[in-house]
């Protein structure tokens, strides 16, 4: 392997006269350019899935009130910053290199990113990119899963309590269900398959927003004399801009997730992705139309972003016809979705509990029914471990913040804005008298 042939370049033992004839000589070995070029596209996918988080950011405050935009914003720019930070801190290593016994691995130890000891483990299995390449592009899928449940609790949830929850969150849980797939644990050995992370990122988000918002309760006005009381977002053009960032970036997420620039695994990848993305929104417009008896837009987007989730356990296993398929199931199901917990007064300002949660459980198990990557038993096995143990550990620590600092600000402060309480500031100052 080329990695396991340059390993000590990383180590920092070396001087600088060593190391550049080190380098060199690696440089030259046969299959260095493939190693360059591979090493490249994961970088530019990390950039990719970085500017998902844009796209959340752009989404989540149109589908909200004007007044808590800020708030949005806000939210998105800590969980960026803390996700890389306690990911190289800790989570990276609690992921990878995992366990050296995958039958009885559940609960890695986790430590700063060490290189010396982290390119042993590359040097077993890996031979397209370097540990730095490979550091910053899982780091940017750390803080989604945090992401995920900003949307969900948009709109009236404490501030404080929010960062120190998804801190947790994403520094602790999400390297626990992450390691007994990707880092080799005792889901890997069972034969579960999870590509991108239909379940392992978006299933986990998706369950742990369901039990912050059953602690958190509904929107004041949200359910009145057992009628459902639409709450419009600000800005349509906004979430529709979040949703192609979005789209535009899942390349990145899927493609970057090849591990190398294999030309046919790559290109299959953004084939499949593009190709569920539009089922997705086509399923949705139609079943919207039929149920709703409108096209809405909000169902359009969100089945885009349905089909996304769905493909994204089987990118590389399931052919593109199939892809279509996958992508026109889960944007039907994202619709019904959101009128069930509608209906059961699970309040979700942006349906990411249907997007991520529900369709991310299709997902998983899409790769068992269009492809031979896992059997049906297995993807169940792994998507229910993950999404429950996601659901019980936020459930149980947003609990402990409710009862502690508490997580819901007041009625007042809800009503006049969390921009103007929780920030001292406005988005739309010069529009302040058309604010929601």
């Amino acid at each position: 392997m080329l990695i396991a042939s340059s390993a000590f370049l990383f180590t920092g033992s070396l001087g600088a006269e060593d190391f550049d004839s080190a380098y060199g000589a690696f440089m030259e070995t046969p299959g260095a350019s493939f190693f360059t070029v591979s090493n490249l596209w994961l970088c530019i996918s990390a950039a990719l899935v970085f500017l998902m988080h844009l796209g959340f950011s752009t989404l989540e405050s149109g589908l909200t009130q004007s007044k808590n935009t800020v708030n949005i914003l806000f939210k998105n720019v800590f969980i960026i910053s803390m996700g890389i930070l306690t990911y190289a801190f800790y989570g990276f290593n609690a992921m990878y290199p995992g366990f050296e016994d995958p039958a009885s691995g559940y609960f890695a130890l986790g430590s700063w990113f060490d290189v010396t000891a982290s390119m042993e483990y590359m040097s077993a299995d890996y031979n397209n990119y370097t540990w730095y390449t490979d550091f910053i592009f899982q780091a940017m899928f750390a803080a989604t899963a945090a992401t995920i449940v900003s949307g969900a609790v948009a709109e009236r949830v404490k501030l404080s309590s929010f960062m120190i929850f998804a801190t947790i969150l994403v520094t602790f849980a999400y390297p626990i269900t992450g390691s007994w797939k990707w880092g080799l644990g005792w889901l890997d050995a069972a034969g579960f398959y999870d590509f991108a992370g239909s379940s392992l990122v978006h299933g986990f988000g998706g369950f742990a927003a369901l039990a912050c918002v059953i602690v958190l309760g509904p929107r004041t006005g949200k359910y009145l004399d057992g009628k459902i009381k639409p709450i419009l977002g600000h800005s349509m053009p906004l979430a529709t801009i979040g949703v192609f960032l979005l789209f535009l970036g899942w390349f990145g997420f899927n493609g970057g997730s090849v591990l190398s620039a294999d030309p046919y695994l790559v290109s299959l990848v953004f084939t499949t992705t593009a190709l569920a993305a539009a089922g997705g929104a086509i399923g949705a417009i139609i079943t919207s139309y039929l149920s709703l008896k409108k096209p809405d837009l909000s169902m359009a987007l969100n089945g885009i972003l349905a089909g996304l989730v769905g493909i994204t356990a089987g990118a590389d296993k399931i052919m593109p016809a199939s892809a279509i398929i996958v992508g026109l199931i889960s944007g039907v199901l994202v619709v019904f979705s959101i009128i069930f917990f509608d209906k059961i007064k699970i309040d979700d300002p942006v349906g990411a509990i249907s997007v991520h949660g529900v369709c991310g459980i299709f997902g998983t198990l899409a790769v068992a029914i269009f492809s031979d990557a896992a059997t049906f038993g297995a993807q169940l096995k792994g998507t229910l471990a993950i999404c429950v143990f996601a659901f019980a550990f936020s459930l149980i620590v947003f609990y402990i913040l409710k009862l502690t600092l508490g997580v819901r600000v007041s009625a007042e402060e809800e009503a006049n804005g969390l921009d103007l309480s929780e920030h001292g500031q406005e988005a739309y100052p010069s529009f302040t008298s058309n604010a929601s």
